[in-house]
């Protein structure tokens, strides 16, 4: 009935006359008591913006304006300041102010959170009224309430503690009071308080709540039975996870979002799976019993697999992303926020309204894993920010089998972390649904309206260990002897239900029954699932599908629109002072676009991304230092040396061209990294690049390059164009500026997951970047990228190398030499080819060639043998690296080279020419470099 009220004064032209007067007394009695309204207002209140926020408006626009003048008129009294005390009584109203202070700080200490009842904590000294000089003589004394939001002016200290009390120290512990913002502190307090922590929910809001808690026991129930003792990371214990999931998708929705991205580890997943994805009960039993039904080279384990679909919300259809997710846990936290950016990007998104990323935690992993902060860190950044993120932590309360919390963490909470960014917190008992209900639509509201990253602590506990084979009582004997007496969740909010006359038993009872039935069925169990969903929601990979790794794929570009890119890519607006050494470089470039001076790397790579953008490729660029460059080769952003301002060049080409991004990073690897490639499995249609800042700091990123880059493919299905820009060569500057550790990367190749490439000229970059994303092909590249070539006299281009040529795997001898009187060849990748080079030159040898392999894998067989075939008279094949022995690319390689030579000449034996084996990548004394670098390249000659 409410409803159609309501919506009757939606639909009028006009809200005034009566309708606006009985509105405004719905929200003047809202502001006082939000549980005196019907629950439809309360909703739809609770999502006006406050005042002064700086949140995108919310519609019905001038009633809003009303609200918050109305809002102004309902400002509390201010709490007197100490200086005018000027009586006994008043003296007790500053304590009792600082006691209200108190339990807005220290509440949650004295909160029962705990559904086990096991933690106890003594209630802090800061709650009790003795500690503030007051008795229990002044407990019907009447005090100002100052900004308590208890619907009154004035009121008891008994009727003040009691509300205190309700609001902060049942069952929501809410850390709050550490963010800076005093109009968010101030939201918090009205929410919480107005409603003492605990909002009146109808009937058939508490059975729709109940309804997902027994779906989520049943699932369990049903899988402990038919399959007894196999792993699945059950979600008992936390089953307030399923009805939260729920809210959060609807009251997103409400919003207007259209994608929720939910990323999380094990418990709870196939829970999720099938209670909020609605995947069909009946595929995950074939799974339970080892059923493939798909060819994805290895698979994965059904715990860690990922699912999406579409279900529906009174603001439309949401549709639903669920990473796929290794056992690194938190890895998957910064892959989310990437997906999250892509898709934002997509739907020109700039806030952040239409896609939310939720990422579900496991305690211990929250408070122990370091990509944590790193992905808080990244939360408000420009390249990296989403609009906030809902932090879920299930938290057991032991980790995974830690027998003492305290060895798993320094902090009271495992969630203190999040404190960083200064992210409200909201600690809630898993055993109170309604509680839990509450919390979420808080942190719900405060993402939409503030836009940042909000937590909720979801405390509970794991009913069979760390999974269905582990026995948690040899670590936990006391925690586990009370989980064995423990009744579930869904039993105690049934029976509460049942006493409040909210239901009866016969109802709670069919509720269990149906969903038993719907899963000997096989039917789906989520009703708001959309059978035939939008597919504009969706990510359309089909154009990437089926593609063969020898297709050719042109990547020439005309000249003439060339130069006008360049040129465009060369002016500097009136007024930018671009600094001395900055203004030289583009000097040059204006010679090199007029074909005066050769093409050096920095003015390739340039022009790559300039004609992507002109034929519809967005780009995105990210790394540490990537506007500059880690050595000043690129400099795709100017600085104004007058006013600091910023100016990129690339962004301005052509009215209507795809997006240029580029982002300096924070000082992470592995976050960022894991960010790009949640961005590149989303944006298929982009060139997404990470560089490092050196190809040796990349190791940082090593769970990332191990899990997602290298095996998602092979695992899940997962494709990805992802490019690794790695700066590798060696130039005596020690071990940590050395190596990239090409050798890693090449172990890592098997079954045309990735591509590894070691460009030498700067039309080599230039073509490698557009055949990435030209060629339908999307498979990870890694790019092992030059430090001292990129201003080497040798290694240059020309603009019709850049115009007409293409991208080779292989670089056949340079010099005119003649093939009859070859008889050595030195097979080589990278900068040192440039070393060997000049040694032949200045030696005068005509009997040896030079080979380039620019493309390590897939290795190049067919080209290598091509270039191979006029030199019939070869007696010595070498194989030349900078890197030692076991590093390089010669343990990975060399059999690949072996069975080319075989194949050329099977008297042909393959020698190796460069640094003895190291446990370290290089040595750090320049004069240790230069003789090593001197026998190498004297071995490639002789051996």
């Amino acid at each position: 009935m409410q409803e159609s009220v309501m919506q009757r004064m939606w639909d009028s032209a006009h809200l005034s006359g009566g309708n606006a007067a009985y509105v405004e007394e719905l929200y003047e009695l809202y502001l006082h008591d939000p549980n005196a309204v019907p629950e439809e207002w309360r909703t739809y209140f609770q999502k006006l913006p406050a005042e002064g926020s700086t949140a995108p408006d919310v519609s019905h626009s001038t009633i809003r304006d009303h609200f918050v003048l109305l809002a102004k008129n309902q400002r509390r009294a201010q709490p007197v300041s100490a200086g005018s005390v000027s009586s006994e009584h008043e003296k007790k109203q500053v304590e009792v102010l600082r006691m209200i202070h108190a339990y807005r700080m220290q509440g949650h200490q004295a909160a029962q959170l705990d559904p086990l009842g096991l933690w106890q904590r003594p209630a802090p000294a800061d709650l009790s009224i003795n500690h503030y000089g007051l008795t229990n003589a002044d407990l019907d004394t009447t005090f100002r309430t100052g900004d308590l939001f208890i619907g009154k002016e004035e009121a008891s200290l008994r009727e003040i503690q009691e509300a205190l009390q309700l609001t902060y120290c049942r069952t929501i512990g809410a850390e709050f009071t550490h963010i800076v913002d005093s109009e968010q502190r101030a939201w918090f307090q009205q929410r919480l308080e107005s409603v003492r922590g605990r909002p009146q929910y109808s009937p058939e809001v508490q059975t729709h709540v109940l309804e997902r808690v027994t779906a989520a026991e049943g699932l369990e129930k049903y899988l402990g039975t038919k399959y007894p003792g196999t792993k699945r990371f059950g979600l008992e214990g936390g089953e307030s996870l399923i009805p939260m999931l729920d809210e959060i998708i609807q009251r997103s929705g409400s919003y207007g979002t259209k994608e929720l991205v939910i990323g999380m580890a094990h418990r709870g997943r196939l829970n999720v799976l099938v209670n909020t994805f609605g995947k069909n009960p009946r595929d995950l039993f074939d799974e339970f019993e080892g059923k493939k039904k798909v060819e994805l080279g290895s698979g994965d384990v059904k715990y860690h697999q990922g699912f999406s679909s579409n279900v529906m919300t009174s603001g439309g259809e949401v549709h639903l992303a669920l990473a796929f997710n290794p056992s690194h846990l938190e890895i998957v936290s910064p892959v989310v926020e990437g997906s999250v950016r892509a898709r934002q990007d997509r739907r020109n998104d700039a806030v952040g309204d239409k896609v939310v990323p939720v990422s579900i935690h496991g305690d211990a992993a929250f408070a122990g894993q370091g990509v944590v902060l790193e992905t808080f860190q990244m939360s408000q950044t420009r390249g990296f920010k989403t609009g906030g993120t809902v932090h879920i932590v299930i938290n057991n309360q032991v980790g995974f089998t830690i027998s003492n919390p305290r060895d798993s963490r320094s902090t009271e909470y495992c969630t203190d972390v999040a404190k960083m960014i200064q992210a409200p917190i909201l600690h809630v008992n898993g055993d109170d649904p309604e509680a839990v209900l509450f919390v979420t639509q808080l942190a719900i509201d405060y993402r939409m309206q503030y836009k940042r990253d909000v937590v909720i602590d979801l405390v509970c506990y794991r009913r069979r260990g760390h999974n269905e084979a582990d026995e948690p009582s040899g670590t936990q004997p006391l925690m586990y002897q009370q989980i064995a007496k423990q009744r579930t969740t869904r039993e105690l909010y049934a029976e509460r239900l049942v006493q409040s006359n909210a239901l009866t038993a016969d109802v709670a009872q069919s509720q269990v029954d149906e969903y038993r039935s719907a899963l000997d069925n096989g039917l789906h169990v989520v009703k708001s699932l959309v059978k035939e969903p939008n597919k504009e929601l969706f990510v359309d990979w089909r154009p990437y599908l089926g593609h063969a790794w020898t297709a050719r794929h042109d990547t020439s570009f005309d000249l003439k629109t060339l130069q006008q890119l360049s040129s465009k890519l060369l002016e500097v607006p009136d007024g930018l002072v671009v600094q001395r050494q900055v203004a030289k470089i583009y000097e040059d470039r204006q010679k090199m676009q007029a074909g005066g001076l050769p093409i050096n790397w920095g003015y390739a790579e340039t022009m790559a991304y300039a004609t992507l953008l002109f034929e519809g490729h967005p780009v995105r660029l990210t790394g540490q230092d990537v506007g500059r460059g880690t050595f000043s080769h690129r400099h795709a952003v100017l600085h104004n040396q007058k006013d600091g301002s910023a100016y990129t060049p690339m962004r301005h080409l052509f009215a209507g061209q795809p997006s240029f991004e580029l982002y300096d990073s924070l000082l992470s690897e592995e976050a960022v990294l894991g960010f790009e490639y949640g961005y590149a499995t989303t944006s298929p249609n982009s060139l997404v690049i990470w560089e490092a800042q050196f190809g040796d700091f990349a190791n940082g990123a090593q769970v990332v390059i191990d899990q997602f880059i290298t095996s998602g493919e092979n695992k899940w299905g997962r494709l990805c164009g992802l490019t690794m820009l790695l700066p590798h060569g060696y130039e005596g500057q020690g071990p940590e500026h050395s190596s990239a550790r090409l050798e890693r990367y090449l172990q890592l190749c098997a079954e045309h997951n990735i591509q590894v490439c070691v460009p030498t000229t700067p039309a080599q970059i230039y073509h490698l970047l557009r055949r990435q994303v030209i060629r339908p092909l999307r498979k990870p590249l890694i790019v092992l990228t030059p430090k001292s070539l990129l201003r080497h006299k040798l290694a240059v281009s020309t603009l019709e190398d850049l115009a007409q040529g293409s991208f080779q795997t292989v670089i056949p001898e340079v010099d005119t030499l003649d093939p009859a009187k070859v008889t050595r060849l030195v097979l080589c990748s990278g900068k040192v080819y440039y070393d060997l080079l000049e040694k032949r030159r200045a030696d005068g040898r005509e009997d040896t060639i030079i080979l380039r392999l620019e493309q390590l894998y897939p290795f190049p067989d067919n080209d290598l043998a091509d270039i191979l075939a006029p030199y019939t008279n070869l007696q010595n094949v070498v194989w030349c690296q900078e890197e030692p022995m076991n590093q390089g690319a010669w343990y990975s390689s060399q059999h690949h080279m072996r069975r080319i030579i075989g194949n050329h000449n099977k008297a042909l034996v393959l020698e190796y020419a460069g640094r003895d084996a190291s446990a370290a990548p290089a040595v750090g004394y320049a004069s240790m470099h230069v003789e090593q670098q001197e026998k190498l390249l004297n071995d490639a000659f002789s051996v």
